[in-house]
């Protein structure tokens, strides 16, 4: 047997003790609602990859969580890693179906992160804010560190996987990058994953639902006005660095009714964008 305290053993990090399935399933699994299918593994490379792999033999509302992803990844293939138990790592699948126009379905990564930061906002008790298109931010020490992430994927005709990453527990020296945070360093009331992990996706499944009964519209579902309103971009001085090398410098004033970051550039342009990396010059106001 190993022992308790062993590397690799699932309560070798006593202040990171695994999630408890069987309750969760029970807590998550509710006649009528939207998941359908709640699966916890240990290790895996990627959630949202093997999520999509199962995508044609799963419902609706499948939901597929690991205590650790060796192969995370953020939008442009970026690298997502973490310790064992040290965040929360989960992908859920949705069919937003015929009618619903494919158009609206990019607020659905706008979408999930609406609902994460209101959900962990909750639940942790940490002000939490959003850096468009698919960053969660909170404060630590008084700046702004990126503690989380959306990854939507289209996966054949009528799927969409969507991804979220959390950082719940990790401490200063197993941060990844300077500007990385986590729950725990910004004082967070609570860093027990399980609630953490309800409150997201109970957050997801009404915000979802609210969308789909709106037909999508970001508007009559309140979904932009929230989105703005969470949204640490708007207002401030950024930089996008497009596809292709380009970058355009101007001032976020307003998200779209397609979810694009509109920026007020130097001379006088309002110019979408679409896709790209914000990169926040100066403060908000």
């Amino acid at each position: 047997m190993t022992p308790d305290n062993a590397p690799g053993s699932r309560w070798s990090d006593l202040d990171r003790p695994p999630l408890n399935e069987p309750a969760l399933r029970r807590a998550l699994l509710q006649p009528g609602g939207l998941w359908t299918s709640f699966d916890v593994v240990a290790s895996t490379g990627s959630t949202n990859s093997d999520l999509a792999a199962r995508a044609d033999s799963l419902d609706e509302g499948a939901v597929l969580v690991a205590e650790e992803q060796t192969a995370g990844r953020g939008r442009m293939d970026r690298n997502w890693t973490a310790p064992a138990r040290s965040g929360l790592f989960v992908s859920v699948l949705l069919r937003p179906g015929p009618d619903i126009p494919v158009e609206r379905w990019g607020w659905l990564p706008l979408l999930a992160g609406v609902a994460a930061a209101t959900g962990l906002a909750r639940a942790a008790g940490v002000d939490m804010s959003l850096k468009w298109p698919n960053d969660l931010l909170v404060k630590v020490g008084g700046e702004e560190r990126k503690t989380g992430g959306i990854l939507a994927e289209r996966t054949g005709e009528d799927a969409v996987v969507i991804g979220i990453g959390v950082n719940v527990t990790l401490r200063a020296a197993e941060l990844p990058v300077p500007t990385a945070g986590s729950l725990g360093l910004a004082n967070a009331i609570s860093t027990d994953r399980d609630p953490l992990l309800r409150a997201v996706l109970r957050s997801l499944e009404q915000w979802y639902g609210d969308w789909r009964a709106a037909g999508g519209d970001p508007g009559l579902s309140g979904l932009q006005e929230a989105y703005a309103a969470d949204c640490a971009t708007l207002g401030r001085t950024v930089r996008a660095e497009l596809p292709g090398g380009r970058s355009v410098t101007g001032e976020a004033m307003a998200l779209d009714g397609d979810g694009r970051l509109v920026l007020a550039t130097e001379d006088g342009e309002h110019q979408p964008i679409s896709a790209g990396d914000i990169v926040h010059l100066r403060p908000a106001g």
